[in-house]
Formats: C-alpha cells, structure tokens, sequence
C-alpha cells in the first residue's frame, strides 16, 4: 500500500500533530515502509498456532487468601498528625 501526501496531513490532523510539509514529505515513504511490513506479516501462515502474550511462560505467584488482622483502625490513627471519627483528617484545600 502507498501513502501519499494527502493520507500523511489527514492521519496527522486525526492524531491532531502539527506536522510541516517537509516533514510530510519524509513520513510518506516511512509510512508506506511499515504499512509494507505489515502486509508481509499478513502472508504469514498462523494457522493452528495458539496466540500468547509472552515468548516465555509468565505465570504469576499467587499467595494464599488467608484473612489477616484488619481490626487495627486505632494502631494506625496513632501514626496519623490528626484523626477524627476514625478516620484521617486533613486540612480542606479549596481553591
């Protein structure tokens, strides 16, 4: 596929980049390279290949789900500048 001036001002106004006309002028060609590319990669069989998101095997660590000490509102207001009902307090920022 070739891309010409015309596609390379509307692409930019889509992606709304100031682009000067010299430089639309060199990301023409650019432009058609990768598209080239891209139509090299279509004419690739894949057919029966499982798709991934990694060329390794990534598998996350999972931890227990174990229920932990969650009644500690007091010890941690004791760290707080200032609480009130329970909660943190913080000064009002209005502008």
């Amino acid at each position: 596929m070739s891309v010409d001036t015309d596609t390379v001002r509307h692409i930019a106004k889509l992606a709304r980049i100031a682009v000067s006309d010299a430089e639309i002028a060199a990301l023409a060609p650019e432009l058609s390279n990768i598209l080239g590319w891209i139509e090299q990669l279509q004419e690739v069989d894949v057919e029966g290949i499982a798709p991934m998101t990694a060329v390794i095997p990534n598998h996350l660590r999972l931890r227990d789900d174990a229920v932990t000490d969650g009644g500690i509102r007091d010890k941690v207001l004791a760290n707080a500048p200032a609480a009130e009902h329970g909660f943190f307090a913080v000064p009002k920022v209005i502008e």
